[in-house]
């Protein structure tokens, strides 16, 4: 059945999922609550406070077909697609998205996925005036906003990047990070990627603290692609943990083990063991977020021959900043075109500035720290 109204989310009942559609609702935004299971979807938007009274929607089972996705987003002019892997799954949702005349976006800043989303499908976007908007989430595009501000003045051309989050990760995240597992992190250097050396990880410091953090590539995220063309950015390097030291350990030593034990099996075999192993590692759905508990922190250093920056970003409910972005994003997108259509990531899309209004007007960021010397 063809979409009734405006924006999909498609994944509605997962953990991020359920966060957009509450500020979809909070925007008065009508949408679709697609899935697998309509039982499943239809209890969580109940859950939804006002729902039923301040945001049209219905509730949609669907199978993850290009046919059965495209029949279901014919109608609607956003999708907002939180379901994962998206090496694995991604495809299909993008191509019912250019099939049906629908804007494009997603939570994830599965490196090999945005590579591999802008190859195939950047080229039909940019042609049907259609954003394709890949990684449009806390751990990425905040990331982004920092560096962007950083920019704001000439005379940068190396962006050392980290992003640290503190919470317990939802199991589309625990998917991914065993999805990055199998592909080759990229940084940029000299305006070409270049791949991580090894498995290990890395000591960072983290502003205003004294203890340091442990962070890994994290699939070499969402930035360097973005910066990989931009006349202003030569170098980029972008690392990713979470505060709790051990977990860190916890992840390297599942590194290690997918390269000994995996990564040397055939190619037709290796997909099969990372899902055994991912399954037996799977996280729960984790507790609501509490802002004096899920913190973030985005710092950047940004440098050239004669000048450096640091900026610093803080914010809380790092799922909710996820959740914000893609439902600001789909109301933008509703009222006025893109700042730029085809691939582009959400910073060139929306706004820096505009997209950190967003998440201050809603208390999950602060005012951002900017040093320059």
């Amino acid at each position: 059945m063809p979409s009734k109204h405006p924006v999909v989310v498609y994944g509605a009942s997962g953990y991020t999922g359920r966060l957009i559609v509450e500020y979809l609702r909070e925007l008065r935004i009508p949408f679709v609550a697609a899935g697998r299971n309509a039982e499943r979807l239809q209890e969580v938007v109940e859950r939804v406070p006002g729902v039923a009274d301040t945001g049209v929607y219905e509730v949609a089972a669907v199978e993850h077909t290009v046919e059965a996705l495209t029949e279901l987003f014919d109608g609607a002019k956003v999708v907002l697609n939180t379901v994962g892997p998206f090496a694995d799954l991604g495809h299909e949702v993008v191509e019912a998205c250019l099939a049906t005349g629908c804007h494009y976006l997603d939570t994830t800043g599965e490196q090999n996925w945005i590579l591999s989303a802008q190859e195939r499908h950047a080229a039909g976007f940019e042609e049907a005036g259609l954003l394709l908007a890949p990684g449009i989430a806390q751990m990425y595009t905040t990331g982004e906003i920092a560096s962007e501000i950083a920019l704001e003045q000439p005379g940068y051309e190396t962006l050392d990047t980290v992003v640290l989050w503190k919470g317990a990760p939802t199991t589309a995240s625990t998917e991914t990070i065993f999805s990055n597992l199998l592909s080759t992190p990229y940084k940029l250097e000299a305006g070409e990627y270049v791949a991580w050396e090894g498995t290990q990880l890395y000591e960072v410091s983290m502003p205003g603290q004294h203890e340091t953090a442990l962070t890994l590539p994290w699939g070499g995220t969402s930035l360097p692609v973005w910066y990989k063309d931009d006349p202003r950015v030569n170098d980029v390097s972008s690392l990713g943990g979470v505060y709790n030291r051990g977990l860190m350990q916890v992840v390297l030593q599942i590194a290690q083990a997918v390269e000994e034990a995996i990564r040397p099996l055939p190619e037709d075999q290796q997909r099969a063991k990372l899902d055994e192993m991912a399954a037996a590692n799977a996280a729960p759905m984790p507790p609501r977020e509490m802002a004096a508990y899920n913190r973030s922190m985005d710092s950047v250093h940004a440098t050239g021959p004669l000048k450096h920056a640091h900026v610093v970003l803080r914010g809380n409910s790092n799922y909710k900043q996820t959740a914000l972005l893609q439902a600001y994003g789909a109301l933008h997108l509703l009222r006025q075109k893109p700042d730029r259509v085809g691939f582009a990531s959400g910073c060139q899309a929306f706004g820096h500035r505009r997209l950190l209004d967003v998440l201050q007007q809603y208390g999950l960021t602060g005012e951002p720290i900017v040093v320059r010397d």
